[in-house]
């Protein structure tokens, strides 16, 4: 049985000055995910692919189509939303002005923690993402970028995901970070048996992290399957020009332009 079923789903959007019509962002949308497995979605920015995110993890709804968890063959209560989704703001996690000691204390009460292992399930999470001990009383603005991503991935994982979707977690980091970031991503799932997406639009560090990869251009899929198959052994023309793109750190527009010259 597959966790996570994605039928034909499609979203639109309203144009704006134009009132009957409208934007499609997704088009007949469908895959699965495995139990246990970490699926890799890429594309350029604008195809989509966060909107599929918010769609998965209930957000957003589509205009037609459908997403099924199937979670209970696990056994597994939830009392928090069973996605949970790291975006690239983590302001959209973390409130500033409390301490991240709080915040996650609060999330595994809401989880069901007793109060006598608390704190022995606050250490666990919070060292399982490398987060700092002498940090735990700081508050969210009082912390760097990189401290405050491994906060709000704490807290995610404090509410006992069955499914985490990282959306773009390696923006704005550098090579040494994004490579710690995939092993820490491997770790978790692993150790907390979380099944991942992560979305991304750099092919480079999805080859090392995901199973296998879903290629969305303009709202739809154009190509899928294991990774190392699919990045090395492309069949669909916009998966070639991503890889030539990324050989060659050009966007697909200049690739595009620069093969009808």
């Amino acid at each position: 049985m597959h966790l996570l079923k994605v039928e034909n789903i499609t979203y639109s959007v309203k144009v704006e000055k134009e009132k009957k019509k409208r934007f499609n962002i997704l088009k007949n949308v469908s895959f699965n995910v495995d139990h246990g497995e970490i699926l890799g979605i890429c594309g350029e920015s604008g195809g989509g692919k966060s909107s599929l995110a918010k769609v998965i993890a209930g957000t957003i709804k589509p205009d037609e189509g459908s997403v099924t968890l199937n979670y209970e063959f696990n056994n597994v209560i939830k009392k928090s939303n069973p996605i949970q989704v790291l975006f690239q703001n983590h302001g959209e996690i973390l409130n500033p002005l409390r301490k991240i000691q709080s915040m996650i204390d609060e999330t595994l009460k809401i989880n069901g923690v007793d109060k006598n292992n608390l704190e022995k399930e606050r250490e666990n999470v919070l060292s399982s993402v490398g987060f700092p001990k002498e940090l735990y009383s700081r508050r969210g603005f009082q912390l760097s970028g990189g401290e405050q991503q491994r906060a709000a991935l704490a807290r995610l994982i404090s509410a006992k995901p069955v499914l985490l979707i990282l959306d773009e977690p390696f923006s704005a980091q550098d090579v040494e970070s994004q490579l710690k970031l995939i092993k820490l991503f491997k770790k978790l799932n692993t150790e907390f048996s979380i099944t991942m997406i992560c979305i991304s639009h750099d092919l480079r560090l999805l080859r090392y992290l995901v199973d296998r990869v879903i290629v969305i251009k303009e709202g739809e899929i154009v190509e899928s399957g294991v990774t190392s198959d699919v990045f090395s052994q492309p069949q669909n023309k916009y998966t070639k020009f991503l890889l030539s793109a990324e050989a060659l750190n050009l966007t697909y527009g200049e690739i595009k332009d620069s093969s009808k010259s």
